[in-house]
């Protein structure tokens, strides 16, 4: 079987990522698996929506997760699952070891921009792009990254990134992963109503656009403290 975690970091293309890899008729995706795991383990201050719901309703052992989910049985010859790197904490990664694995990364800036319009104070365990940076170096160690994808490379030329991925991942390149319906699908997670708005409305990948802002004051540094993070990782991306 052909497990591949996809290592995130928040407000990303991880979501629309996953629906590509949900139109394959080999392939089962799931959604977060570790997130009830990260919310028991850390401080509930930080403020994220459908708190109570999540942990109501997905295993929130992380080892269990691990054990029945991740190196779970499947009827299927490939699965996804869609992962926030933010999401390892107090877990064994040897895990990782029996799983393919792939980084999304994304500029940093536009991810706290992203963020801080659901949660306005992030910090740097919320954005993940340092903890993306551990586990690059863990998974490079042990020889088992299969790629890194960067948000704005995918968004450029989808059909070029992703026959490359699949080409990594010993996959054939499947023509429906450029495309999808619209609207919730069944592989959301609970708390996709408070974070799944735009990519409900997309049906495929959107074309990349160059986003102008400003980041508030109060958010500049952490942009500053990520940006050395995500280009160490930038360089070694797939390119468009």
């Amino acid at each position: 079987m052909n497990r591949i975690n996809v290592w995130s970091s928040p407000r990303n293309i991880s979501t629309a990522f996953m629906y590509s890899f949900a139109q394959r008729l080999d392939a089962t995706v799931v959604d977060e698996p570790l997130y009830a795991h990260y919310l028991s383990k850390t401080d509930s201050e930080a403020g994220h929506p459908g708190t109570d719901e999540v942990l109501a309703t997905q295993e929130n052992d992380g080892d269990r997760v691990v054990q029945d989910v991740i190196l779970g049985a499947y009827t299927t010859p490939v699965v996804l699952f869609k992962q926030m790197t933010h999401h390892l904490i107090h877990l064994d990664w040897s895990f990782m070891l029996r799983t393919q694995n792939v980084m999304l990364i994304r500029n940093p800036r536009e991810i706290i921009h992203s963020y801080s319009k659901v949660i306005p104070n992030p910090a740097m365990h919320d954005i993940g792009v340092e903890k993306q940076l551990e586990v690059y170096d863990f998974l490079s160690k042990n020889n088992k990254l299969n790629a890194v994808v960067d948000a704005r490379e995918l968004l450029l030329n989808p059909r070029s990134v992703l026959t490359q991925l699949c080409e990594r991942l010993g996959l054939v390149f499947d023509e429906k992963m450029l495309t999808w319906q619209p609207g919730p699908r069944p592989e959301d997670g609970i708390w996709a109503k408070y974070w799944y708005n735009n990519v409900h409305r997309s049906s495929g990948f959107e074309p990349y656009t160059e986003k102008h802002f400003e980041l508030p004051e109060h958010l500049e540094p952490l942009g500053q403290r990520c940006q050395p993070f995500y280009e160490e990782l930038h360089k070694v991306a797939l390119k468009a």
